[in-house]
């Protein structure tokens, strides 16, 4: 289980509250309600079809829910109900960076040109949406310098100062997910909502991407929402683990609790409710106190 700051804090940074969202007769989330703890790394998982990118796109104001409140609080104590923000805000006033499922760098740019575009908007407010940086004004040259070290910052932590001019459509697909998160950090968000990161990667590159994870928490204090298939991944550095099925809640808690929950195990089994107590018995029976 990972280790660092523990999500018996009680510090939410956010708080999801009966959150349902429904397409046409499709119930994809139903009275949905978790924490995520500042500091922490949160995984909310489950089988395929359980709902969980649709609560990222909800969160990160792509959908509208149809229902419920999301409450994100910053540091500094101020509240934002993302339900009721585009996604664009979401980003800009909430500070809340996200990754995706497909990767979306900018493949034709270098690595480092990926990471100056991420910071395009403090660039622009320097600039004062003119021509001043043309003209090399002094508060756009020490945004520009203060952007350029942010960069080289986050190419060192993702393993890729020395890729940094190459074309980022040519790194390998697990330097592509490192520039990615690297990309979203260079925002400097308060909460970042990682959507399978780990997905196509090998075990080596999963070791790095855990590495990286656990970096951005201790030196800075973000917090981590992550959708993964990976057990390994989930159950080495999470802190706290929401499990969903069918668009519902379905355990909630550090990894050891979730990993044991009868009701976790018969959902990635796909097997009914009455047959729960028979798989537990056959997978104690196995291979005493056996987990997913």
């Amino acid at each position: 289980m990972a280790t660092g700051v523990n999500m018996m804090t009680k510090d939410p940074i956010l708080k999801v509250e009966h959150l349902s969202m429904r397409f046409g007769g499709l119930m994809a989330i139903n009275d949905l309600s978790f924490e995520a703890y500042r500091g922490n790394i949160t995984a909310l998982i489950g089988p395929n079809g359980a709902g969980k990118t649709t609560v990222f796109n909800c969160i990160t104001g792509f959908y509208k829910p149809t229902m419920g409140m999301i409450t994100m609080r910053q540091k500094a104590g101020k509240e934002f109900l993302l339900e009721r923000m585009s996604d664009f805000e979401v980003t800009r006033d909430a500070k809340v960076a996200r990754t995706f499922q497909n990767i979306r760098l900018f493949s034709g740019l270098t690595v480092l040109e990926n990471l100056l575009v991420a910071q395009h908007n403090k660039l622009m407010l320097a600039s004062g949406y003119t021509i001043l940086g043309l003209l090399g004004f002094p508060a756009y040259k020490k945004a520009a310098a203060e952007s350029i070290e942010q960069a080289k910052y986050w190419l060192d932590k993702a393993s890729l100062t020395d890729r940094a001019d190459d074309p980022a459509g040519d790194l390998p697909y697990g330097a592509q997910r490192r520039l990615e998160i690297a990309r979203a950090m260079c925002t400097a968000p308060e909460f970042l909502c990682l959507d399978e990161p780990a997905a196509g990667l090998n075990p080596r590159e999963s070791l790095a991407l855990n590495e990286l994870l656990r970096s951005i928490r201790s030196d800075t204090g973000t917090s981590i929402l992550l959708i993964e298939h990976d057990m390994s991944v989930v159950m080495e550095i999470s802190d706290h683990v929401v499990v969903l099925e069918y668009g519902q809640k379905i355990s909630d808690g550090n990894p050891e609790h979730v990993k044991n929950d009868p009701k976790v195990i018969a959902a990635y089994l796909g097997v009914e409710d009455d047959e729960v107590d028979e798989v537990i018995e056959e997978i104690e029976h196995i291979a005493p106190g056996g987990t997913l």
